[in-house]
């Protein structure tokens, strides 16, 4: 592949991916009629899902972020398990246990593992941050493996494998904030803000009104693995891999190693407002999640808009800045956006 144009697919995964965007587009529509607005939330979650990455959403209560993942998952006709993240969870609570049992047949004893809420499909793993560093490393690890370890033995988790954290900006009090390296794991933060005035008209209006509308499933998790291999074969040219690759090095204002390479051409504002930037994965998180989009929106091969619009649930989370950045208000999306503005599509 050269620089100035993508792969052509064949014809066969073009009508595939025709396919899979009209199964999109009537997930989305099911979607629709129980979530008021949230479009381009749904979108990022469908996005996450087909770039087979995990989401983390942040926004106050009352927002639907658990509404919108349970529909989600009721639409894929995939099971789903809800796990309320509290300061006295144990890893075990996520993940399962041993328990001694008698063998009818023998009168021996065994021990025979039991699956906790981790063994669903979807994953809502709510309120993350209240729980401490050991259960969340647990569920980490299963975000990263695919699989959990109990008693030395591995138990592998079900496919597609799809978990959606939520936090409270709000209330920070009695909490464990993620580390950078675990928030690291999750393709994309979304951040879910107030409804539009009209939207919120009609979410009061609906939800005191009639019960609720109840969503058809419209595909399957066989479906599901297919649409993702098919995301992976989405080209994208070299150029773009490029600006993925610059957007994600101009975020690094040192390098962990003193000789080590740094870009000449970084912004002098990463230089004074970030610590760290974002490592390679963001790199790979980018390329994947904009191919999840270009086949959202009908196109064949990854565009520069594509990188764009997914940037910043991508980067936001992997920018650490200091306290001349908290000292003038400037935030990872500020920054982000600059950065946007700045880095050329194309080298010469």
């Amino acid at each position: 592949m050269n620089d100035d144009a993508a792969a052509v697919m064949l014809d066969d995964e073009l009508a595939a991916a025709e396919q899979a965007r009209e199964l999109c587009r009537r997930i989305l529509d099911e979607c629709g009629k129980v979530i008021v607005g949230q479009r381009e939330v749904l979108e990022l979650l469908l996005i996450a899902l087909l770039g087979q990455g995990h989401a983390l959403l942040v926004g106050v209560p009352g927002l639907a972020k658990t509404l919108m993942i349970r529909t989600l998952a009721d639409c894929m006709n995939l099971s789903f398990s809800r796990i309320q993240f509290t300061p006295d969870l144990m890893p075990s609570d996520i993940t399962g246990t041993e328990i001694l049992q008698e063998d009818r047949s023998s009168g021996q004893r065994v021990f025979r593992f039991v699956k906790g809420p981790i063994f669903a499909q979807v994953i809502l793993a709510d309120e993350i941050n209240r729980t401490p560093p050991k259960t969340q490393a647990a569920l980490l690890e299963a975000m990263q493996e695919r699989q959990v370890t109990v008693a030395g033995e591995r138990h592998k988790l079900p496919d597609p494998f799809f978990v959606l954290a939520t936090q409270n900006p709000i209330e920070q009090e009695g909490t464990y904030p993620l580390p950078e390296a675990q928030q690291d794991r999750f393709m994309f933060t979304i951040v879910v803000d107030y409804p539009p005035e009209e939207d919120e008209f009609r979410v009061i209006a609906t939800t005191t009104g009639g019960p609720t509308p109840q969503v058809e499933q419209v595909i399957t998790a066989s479906q599901i693995g297919q649409m993702q291999a098919l995301v992976r074969r989405i080209p994208a040219a070299d150029y773009v891999i490029r600006y993925a690759l610059r957007l994600t090095r101009w975020t690094r204002p040192v390098s962990w190693d003193a000789h080590a390479a740094v870009p000449k051409d970084v912004p002098d504002y990463v230089r004074q407002y970030v610590t760290w930037g974002a490592g390679p994965r963001a790199g790979q998180n980018l390329v994947l999640a904009a191919k999840g989009r270009a086949l959202l929106h009908g196109r064949h091969h990854v565009a520069v808009e594509d990188i764009q619009a997914v940037a910043l649930p991508v980067l936001r989370h992997r920018i650490i800045t200091n306290y001349a950045a908290k000292a003038d208000n400037v935030t990872p999306d500020d920054l982000i956006r600059r950065l946007l503005r700045d880095v050329p599509a194309r080298t010469a």
